[in-house]
């Protein structure tokens, strides 16, 4: 008979590939974790996992109990949504994935007004510079930039984006203004590090450079959006950023609006048995109103900053 503790051990550390990460999620020591998996593996008589300095890989036994051990929480989170749904109290933890710069300028701000519906659910926001892995259990639901293609996740277009060239007033004032996209060549540029970029659509600049008579220059580059928006900011430079970020600073102004307009997307995904979870469900609800609600804001067509909904989904 298996133990549910020593499964859900099993599970994060399959999950997270490293102790330290699951031990996180666990909110145990990590030395209890690889006590807790080595122990597990004696009375299974079985290696479930590879270890290196890398991490811990599953072994084919490992994959092959992670299928079971998948279904067994499956089943654990149904039973205990079907109980506690009876008497409508919203409450418990949702991890949400969302890239950094949507998270942290759009996203934040809107959970506000969701957690004074339900201040019994606590909101886990993972805003980072990288794609959320929701089929390793790295968050409940997650908003990206790429339309996920697991046939397992329930997905559905959230909403789409403007990004245009920006410039802060000093700079421009020393540089002045390109007057043309043939002109970048004699301005500092602001970019991603190319062999970081985690998506295509994160490679605006790449047809526009091709243009340029000259190699160009970049003074910076990041893997973070917030990073370049701050450097544009210092007046390091010009840079592409979307308008949800940049229109909200005074000292930025947009540049070769006829010329640079760019549109992306973004997306709402959640594995199907999470989706149906109550609190996910009235939180993806939420997401999808907030964000329509705000959709003109989002490509740079409204100047009336980000509006919070009057209403709430309620259970």
């Amino acid at each position: 008979m298996f133990n549910w503790q020593d499964i859900q051990i099993f599970l994060e550390v399959a999950r997270a590939d490293r102790l330290t990460d699951a031990a996180r999620r666990l909110t145990i020591d990590h030395s209890t974790v690889s006590r807790r998996i080595r122990r597990f593996e004696t009375e299974l008589n079985t290696q479930l996992f590879e270890r290196s300095t890398h991490g811990y890989k599953l072994t084919a036994a490992g994959e092959q109990l992670l299928l079971f051990a998948e279904e067994m929480a499956r089943q654990a989170t149904g039973a205990t949504e079907s109980i506690s749904n009876q008497n409508l109290q919203v409450s418990g933890q949702i991890r949400v994935g969302v890239t950094e710069g949507f998270g942290t300028y759009v996203i934040t701000p809107l959970l506000s007004a969701f957690q004074r519906r339900y201040p019994d659910v606590t909101v886990e926001l993972l805003a980072v510079p990288r794609a959320v892995n929701l089929a390793r259990h790295e968050a409940d639901l997650a908003i990206t930039i790429d339309r996920p293609k697991n046939a397992e996740m329930v997905v559905s277009r959230l909403c789409d984006y403007r990004l245009r060239l920006y410039g802060e007033t000093g700079y421009l004032a020393r540089r002045g203004k390109p007057s043309s996209i043939g002109e970048l060549s004699r301005f500092e540029l602001i970019g991603y590090v190319d062999d970081q970029v985690f998506s295509d659509q994160l490679c605006y600049l790449d047809p526009l450079l091709r243009e340029l008579p000259t190699p160009p220059h970049f003074a910076q580059r990041s893997t973070s959006v917030i990073t370049q928006l701050h450097a544009v900011r210092a007046g390091a430079g010009i840079a592409i950023l979307p308008c949800f970020m940049a229109d909200q600073a005074p000292d930025l102004h947009s540049l070769l609006q006829s010329e640079i307009d760019i549109c992306r997307e973004f997306w709402i995904a959640a594995r199907a048995e999470q989706r149906q979870l109550l609190r996910v469900r009235l939180l993806w609800q939420f997401l999808k109103e907030a964000i329509e609600l705000n959709q003109p804001w989002l490509l740079g067509e409204s100047d009336t900053g980000l509006q919070l909904p009057l209403a709430v989904p309620r259970a």
